[in-house]
């Protein structure tokens, strides 16, 4: 017979709920729906015990670069953010030229097949140079559908977003293309107006990349790619909530707009992130931390974050002040849902994979449970 433990005394978030004083049975990898009356029990009375965390859009942790790595710095990666209670993880890539991100998508594939990846998440090289970032802008390119389709040939059934400007030519087109292949067609790093960002949803688009950040800002004559993501039902916008790419204000107005159902919390992470200051390389740019802060050495953009998922849980809950049940929904269901991974992971129900994160009363992380063992013992 498996393993079986039980999990007692915690406040458990359900999908319909808080669980005062509640019991979760693993079995073996997954969650049980009940447990013998002797089967072993850990108390965890006084903490939260919430569903692992889901990160749809990182590249990197632990010193380790998803976009050009080793296959033992990916895991590196993974394996940092596992023990911030991030179970699963999407790797995402910056721009290169479209050999090098062809070969990647490949080898990434692997990994993906292998369960330590959750699938990729192609950031450019089909973005806006008005809105480039930490990309390189010699690398960019216009969205054509051909090569769209090349990078998910490529990645071999894994892919599982794309980041586009689609303002630009065969920016539409491409879109209508991923959505026919069941493929996230996320509209970011993008100059497009207000007009134009509808026309992408309409075509097909359903996320937009760290809304705020790497887009015009919201004005009231030309309200831009925000007001068109924030107000459309069909799309959920993914927040790094650092402290560094928004305001608290800008964060409460996207809940406020979006609601809890149609809000992703992302890390944006680069090799940074678990690791410390320092200079780093993201794609084929230098970057520098500094207090936790990523930064081009060239020109100084913001280059990604060094976030993990632990801390931007504590942050919604105590400096947001959002209700638990809404942070979980950000930080767990709603990314699995996305993904299309949610009947195996992204809540606490029977059946699901044992992907659990056991925070104190202040939310700071005490364990991290994937697929029913611990990674961090509580």
């Amino acid at each position: 017979m498996a393993d079986r433990m039980v999990l007692t005394g915690a406040r458990v978030v359900l999908p319909t709920g808080v669980v005062e004083n509640g019991r979760v049975t693993v079995e073996g990898t997954r969650i049980a729906g009940h447990a013998p009356a002797d089967a072993p029990c850990v108390d965890l009375s006084g903490h939260w015990l919430v569903p692992g965390f889901v990160d749809m859009h990182n590249h990197g942790g632990g010193g380790a670069s998803f976009t050009s790595g080793s296959a033992e710095d990916v895991l590196t990666g993974v394996r940092t953010h596992h023990e911030h209670g991030t179970t699963t993880t999407v790797a995402s890539t910056v721009t290169g030229d479209m050999d090098f991100l062809t070969r990647r998508a490949g080898f990434l594939s692997e990994l993906v097949e292998q369960g330590d990846l959750a699938g990729i998440h192609f950031e450019g090289p089909f973005i806006s140079p008005c809105r480039k970032g930490a990309h390189s802008g010699e690398l960019l390119r216009d969205p054509d559908p051909a090569e769209v389709r090349k990078l998910l040939d490529a990645a071999r059934g894994t892919a599982r977003m794309v980041t586009l400007a689609t303002e630009l030519p065969g920016g539409i087109e491409s879109v209508r293309l991923l959505a026919e292949h069941g493929v996230i067609a996320a509209v970011g790093h993008t100059d497009a107006t207000y007009e134009q960002t509808v026309a992408a949803i309409d075509a097909g688009a359903t996320v937009a990349t760290h809304l705020f950040n790497a887009m015009p800002a919201l004005g009231h004559r030309a309200p831009g790619p925000i007001a068109a993501l924030l107000e459309d039902e069909r799309v959920t916008v993914e927040l790094i909530n650092d402290g560094t790419h928004l305001h608290p204000a800008a964060l409460e107005l996207a809940f406020h707009r979006a609601g809890a159902a149609r809000v992703a919390f992302i890390t944006d992470a680069m090799d940074a992130a678990g690791f410390g200051d320092g200079v780093y390389h993201l794609g084929p740019l230098e970057v520098e931390v500094t207090e936790g802060v990523a930064r081009l050495v060239e020109g100084g953009s913001i280059a990604g974050s060094t976030l993990t998922l632990d801390t931007a849980f504590r942050r919604a809950a105590t400096v947001d002040g959002l209700p638990v049940e809404d942070v979980v929904q950000a930080i767990s269901a709603n990314p699995a849902r996305l993904l299309g991974l949610h009947d195996r992971v992204g809540s606490i129900e029977p059946g699901k994979d044992a992907d659990l994160v056991v925070l104190d009363a202040d939310f700071m992380l005490k364990g991290v449970m994937r697929k029913g063992a611990w990674v961090v013992e509580p």
